[in-house]
């Protein structure tokens, strides 16, 4: 596998003998100073480029960068559907294991598709575009604190979705019920989990994307319960992994509206785990809920 000295290198010369490319941009966690080094990171980076076109109809320019696994071009599909910003990633995976994700934005749309966040450092700059940049931190990604209004629609969520995995597990849908818990109720009980850890880190810290530095701020017994609320296709236990992740947000949810001065929806809460309960006595057969 490349060392980092090697694929920087790499990645800086073929900016340097390319007059076409003025500008590099590394951003990512290899420009986060809290995140530790390991051998899955990528490299993030931009090239501020002119001549766009040229690049992008004969891609063989990449070759350079070594021996893929292979290449992905979101800007050349139908699914997903290309952004069609302007930005133009080419998505790279080597064969000594190393990543880069690649982005070229032409010089020209600079000021409207370049994205300065805080995890921004600037590698070269042959025509001074970009200007100095602040040292690299990651607060652009800490946790922001909720609002009233957050808050309660994030509640509000997390509940009507429960009602809606109910009824696909009542249904025998999984594919429906599966995806109502892990796409919509996870990532509303991961934000919810965020605010606590804001609350008690001031807001300066992040949890990382999908929450995954959030065993770096939770006791080992809340971190449990949160890794139960994962399931199998098992229905039953499905039932209680959900069960599981009600009293998990219940409780967060009522911390961090003690702590924010908010309202927690008490009654949604008490009628909604009510009807769980009921539909998951309901027999298959029923023809009334009541």
């Amino acid at each position: 596998m490349r060392s980092e000295t090697e694929m920087m290198e790499l990645i800086l010369s073929a900016a340097k003998q390319d007059e076409r490319i003025r500008a590099v941009i590394m951003n990512g966690s290899r420009t986060n100073p809290n995140v530790k080094k390991d051998i899955f990171q990528d490299y993030d980076i931009v090239y501020l480029v002119r001549k766009i076109e040229s690049f992008t109809r004969d891609h063989s320019w990449v070759d350079v960068f070594g021996e893929r696994i292979m290449m992905q071009l979101p800007e050349e599909k139908v699914l997903p559907p290309a952004d069609g910003s302007g930005r133009f990633p080419y998505l790279m995976q080597f064969m000594d294991g190393n990543r880069i994700d690649l982005t070229l934005i032409s010089v020209g749309k600079m000021d409207e598709l370049l994205q300065r966040d805080s995890l921004s450092v600037l590698l070269l700059d042959k025509d001074g575009l970009v200007g100095p940049l602040p040292p690299s931190s990651d607060r652009d990604y800490w946790i922001k604190k909720p609002t009233a209004q957050e808050f309660a629609d994030l509640c509000n969520e997390f509940w009507w979705i429960s009602l809606n995995i109910s009824k696909g597990l009542w249904r025998r849908e999984i594919t429906y019920a599966m995806f109502m818990h892990e796409q919509i109720n996870r990532n509303v009980l991961i934000k919810m989990m965020e605010w606590k850890i804001g609350i008690q880190t001031d807001f300066t810290k992040s949890a990382g994307k999908f929450g995954k530095y959030m065993t770096d701020f939770l006791p080992e017994e809340e971190w449990e319960q949160f890794r139960l609320t994962y399931s199998d296709a098992d229905f039953d236990n499905i039932y209680k992994a959900l069960f599981i992740m009600c009293d998990l947000f219940r409780k967060t949810a009522m911390e961090v509206a003690q702590q924010l001065c908010f309202d927690y929806p008490y009654e949604d809460d008490k009628r909604v785990t009510a009807f769980l309960k009921h539909v998951r006595n309901l027999p298959p057969d029923a023809k009334s809920i009541y």
